[in-house]
């Protein structure tokens, strides 16, 4: 769900009050790395379990994805911050697009 108002660090603090504690880190093809157990694994063995949506408030174009994930190697809840659209790094488009969405419903 797109939310304009809300800032980067209001999403992150909502995260992690909600038990997501740890990060991860984009790597090149569509690879990420738990920065809890430093397993490195492929995007697509993540599960994502809650996304939110950011565009920057004078410029739409800053457009962010917070996204809420499960380590396949150690269980760590943690996020990431992933650009997107037209001028997103290809490795955060990679990610976005290869994580094994869990959701089960509208964030």
């Amino acid at each position: 769900m797109g939310q304009g108002a809300d800032t980067i660090m209001k999403v992150l603090d909502e995260y992690e009050q909600a038990g997501y504690r740890g990060q991860f880190r984009v790597l090149e093809g569509a690879r990420l790395q738990c920065l809890t157990c430093r397993h490195e694994v492929d995007a697509n063995t993540v599960r994502l379990e809650r996304l939110h949506r950011l565009e920057g408030a004078s410029d739409p174009a800053d457009m962010l994805a917070v996204a809420g994930l499960r380590c396949p190697n150690c269980s760590t809840l943690g996020t990431v911050v992933l650009n997107y659209g037209p001028e997103s790094p290809l490795e955060d488009a990679d990610v976005l697009l290869a994580l094994d969405d869990e959701r089960t419903g509208p964030e």
